[in-house]
């Protein structure tokens, strides 16, 4: 990570680390871990984390212990990941659209209609080619440990409803920190605007943005429905979560307690995946209800749009070899 990226971290955060906000301590031989994410407690993330949390109380036979700081408590994706780098914070989960930013080969995820369906994203990310990319993110000192499934990304809009690309035009929409994303949403003929997701209502409020991208549940849960009354399930990306620690912290952990956290994470996942599909079920129903117009446009418009995007990862060899890899995957 460079100076300038350091720099980002605002005086907040300092004091947090002076405060003695410390990743990972021993108390009475009891390794406690903090771990910091952006989304509501209702959210299927933040219930997969108390599972977690309580899965390796149970495994570690109460001698490791998870603290939960949910709703950007301690600060936004990218400010958390640059916790963990510096070791004042133990564990995070964020998009992997953010990851690009510190780990560039997890902007594959970001490209639009990459993945032929549930089956084959799941196939890609707990197989050899999700592993690495896991792996990879250890040279900025960061240690993936694991997928969250994070649906599939569409548009939701305030004033006018999304039934090809060519509506989008003229469009501020909001996208994550991510190259990728904004790039897409260029190519799809909208504005892409940058905004983090705490500041997102008021800023579709304000209109400040005319528009999102995001799943179902973050849809309903954030509200943002009661401002957005159209959503178009174009379905452009699946962009998974990635659950994180730092590569300090986790030297730091003795061999065991690396298995049990590990087994916590992977039991979490598979808990978090059908909390998952139950939650974006429940979110569609309930933005129907408060009168958000619901749109399955036809894809192929919004597919031809993109198609010289992939064209031009073909001097990226690192890009264009994981798409291959990922379009060969049965």
């Amino acid at each position: 990570m460079t100076l300038k990226m350091f720099k980002s971290i605002n005086i907040s955060f300092f004091v947090l680390i002076l405060l003695g906000l410390a990743s990972c301590q021993n108390s009475s031989q009891k390794k406690i871990i903090k771990m910091a994410h952006g989304m509501d407690v209702s959210h299927p993330v933040h219930k997969a984390m108390e599972y977690m949390a309580h899965d390796l109380d149970k495994i570690s036979e109460g001698s490791m212990k998870l603290e939960i700081y949910p709703n950007q408590q301690l600060g936004t994706e990218r400010q958390l990941l640059e916790l963990l780098q510096i070791g004042s914070l133990g564990m995070t989960k964020v998009s992997a659209a953010v990851m690009e930013n510190f780990s560039p080969d997890m902007k594959i995820f970001g490209l639009p209609f990459l993945f032929r369906s549930k089956e084959h994203l799941f196939k890609v990310l707990d197989g050899p080619i999700g592993k690495n990319l896991l792996n990879e993110s250890e040279k900025y000192r960061l240690k993936g440990l694991g997928y969250y499934d994070s649906g599939s990304r569409s548009f939701y809009t305030k004033e006018k409803p999304i039934f090809n690309p060519s509506d989008l035009h003229g469009l501020k929409i909001r996208v994550m920190e991510s190259a990728t994303a904004m790039n897409m949403v260029k190519y799809l003929g909208g504005s892409p605007t940058p905004i983090s997701w705490g500041e997102l209502y008021t800023s579709l409020q304000q209109g400040v943005v005319d528009g999102a991208e995001n799943n179902p549940p973050s849809f309903y849960l954030s509200r943002h429905y009661e401002v957005c009354k159209f959503l178009t399930l174009d379905e452009h990306t699946s962009v998974p979560d990635v659950i994180l620690i730092g590569l300090h912290v986790w030297k730091n952990l003795s061999k065991s307690q690396k298995q049990w956290l590990q087994k916590a994470v992977d039991n979490s996942v598979k808990h978090q995946r059908l909390l998952w599909l139950k939650s974006e079920k429940e979110a569609l129903e309930e933005v129907k209800k408060s009168g958000v117009t619901v749109i399955i446009p036809d894809k192929s418009g919004f597919e031809l749009k993109v198609n010289d995007m992939y064209k031009s990862y073909i001097n990226q060899k690192n890009i264009f070899s994981l798409i291959n890899e990922i379009k060969a995957v049965e």
